[in-house]
């Protein structure tokens, strides 16, 4: 299983999917490869805008992307890809579209069976048991929130510290700590902008200048560095 999570398309002042280009193209290959695009979490821009500009970058780091609503026949897209490439928006909006196609066993089967997945922010929730570690308004209502249960943890990404000033309401800490109160069995990875896991089969790597804070119920959380061995959390 191939696996590279990124926390957020774009860093504050850079362009759309720069930071992560260059660690999309050594995760690609050197060769030549046409992803399928799950345009879904996009809300605001129509999927052909959203395609284009994912498309825009991958060329520009020689791969090419081919989004999935250009194919009348979604399940079979899939069954056919080079790499599954999901892209960030709304999660409650991409996981309602994945699951209305019957999208999540074809998928999931196709990953687990070696074909590269990349995910960033709601993306990258999908990777996970279920989205219920996403930052997102529920602006629609699938039918549940289990996602393609490829690693058997769950990620917060846009991960923040803090609150910003003025604002006096629950940090992001607050409520994961609150998902772990009902959730007592599961881990939390909180992946600060920047940060990319990169998963090759049983090795996890994280990827950026920041730590990754790692969240358990009853424990202290904790921060572990890009120097680190974090494929414990992949068992």
């Amino acid at each position: 299983m191939r696996l590279l999570l990124i926390s957020n398309s774009t860093n504050a002042g850079e362009p759309y999917l720069d930071y992560p280009k260059n660690e999309i193209r050594n995760f690609l290959g050197e060769q030549k490869m046409t992803g399928l695009f799950l345009p879904y979490a996009g809300v605001t821009m129509t999927f052909d805008a959203y395609a284009e500009k994912v498309k825009n970058r991958f060329n520009e780091i020689g791969h090419d992307i081919r989004s999935i609503h250009e194919y009348g026949n979604p399940v079979k897209a899939v069954r056919e890809a080079e790499a599954i490439i999901v892209g960030g928006g709304n999660t409650f909006h991409l996981i309602k579209m994945i699951r209305d196609n019957g999208l999540i066993n074809p998928i999931r089967d196709k990953v687990l069976n070696g074909t590269p997945y990349i995910g960033w922010s709601a993306g990258s929730n999908m990777a996970c048991p279920t989205i219920r570690t996403t930052n997102d308004m529920p602006i629609v209502q699938p039918d549940n929130f289990e996602a393609f249960d490829l690693i058997p943890f769950q990620i917060n990404p846009h991960y923040l510290d803090g609150n910003p000033d003025g604002h006096a309401g629950e940090t992001r800490e607050d409520r994961i700590t609150e998902f772990l109160e009902v959730n007592k069995q599961m881990t939390v990875l909180g992946l600060r902008e920047g940060c990319i896991l990169r998963v090759e089969n049983k090795k996890m790597k994280l990827i950026g200048s920041r730590p990754v804070r790692v969240f358990r119920f009853g424990k202290d959380p904790v921060e572990m560095q890009a120097d680190e061995d974090i494929s414990m959390f992949l068992t």
